[in-house]
């Protein structure tokens, strides 16, 4: 008989075991390859100066579809780069001339990212990381406020510190929330450099997404 239970109980640690590595997350390995889709949030900050008629230039906020990519170099360290673009209503307020519209621009903000990722082995696995970030617009289009006739927005290149979380719901199967900080102050060019301006945008980009690992 205490064979016989020792045998079961043996049986039961065995089976709890097994369930248990069952229900392991797999975590993140050296390769892994991830690839994300999910939608951002581009939050400017606005500021900065503007020559002759002074005022605060602004961005408006905008959303968007996103993908990205993630390479392992090793379980803790991993390359992301982020694909999106976002159209803006631009303007000066607080100028000389009351508020000025400069119509609209869309920015493709490619962003490549180092992260360290301190607990690769579990299900609930945040991250920090820095990048740099160059933003091309293009586009400039809408609504202008007299005189204003031209509008150029030069591209912009800066660092975004970044920090996010993944949980994985699956072996292969993960969801991320990620934030950066984007430091994007493009020279701007009104009426062929008649008014220039410093567009201190600087915008907080808040995604979610859902990720496939390789």
């Amino acid at each position: 008989m205490r064979i016989a239970s020792y045998a079961a109980a043996a049986m039961l640690l065995l089976g709890a075991g097994t369930a248990a590595a069952q229900d392991a997350p797999r975590g993140k390995n050296a390769g892994d390859v991830v690839i994300g889709f999910g939608a951002i949030g581009v939050l400017p900050t606005n500021g900065g100066h503007v020559g002759r008629i002074g005022g605060t230039p602004e961005a408006s906020n905008s959303a968007s579809p996103q993908l990205d990519v993630s390479y392992f170099i090793t379980p803790n360290i991993a390359l992301n780069l982020i694909a999106a673009t976002t159209r803006h209503d631009v303007s000066v307020a607080n100028s000389a001339l009351g508020h000025v519209r400069l119509g609209h621009v869309w920015a493709l903000p490619p962003t490549l990212t180092v992260q360290y990722h301190p607990l690769p082995r579990a299900r609930l696995s945040p991250y920090v990381g820095v990048g740099l970030n160059v933003t091309w617009f293009y586009g400039e289009g809408g609504t202008l406020t007299a005189p204003v006739n031209r509008v150029r927005i030069d591209p912009s290149v800066g660092v975004a510190p970044n920090i996010g979380v993944d949980y994985e719901v699956a072996p292969n199967w993960l969801v991320n929330f990620d934030a950066k900080w984007i430091l994007m102050q493009p020279d701007v060019s009104v009426n062929s450099g008649l008014i220039r301006a410093r567009a201190d945008i600087n915008p907080f980009v808040i995604g979610a997404s859902v990720r496939y690992r390789f």
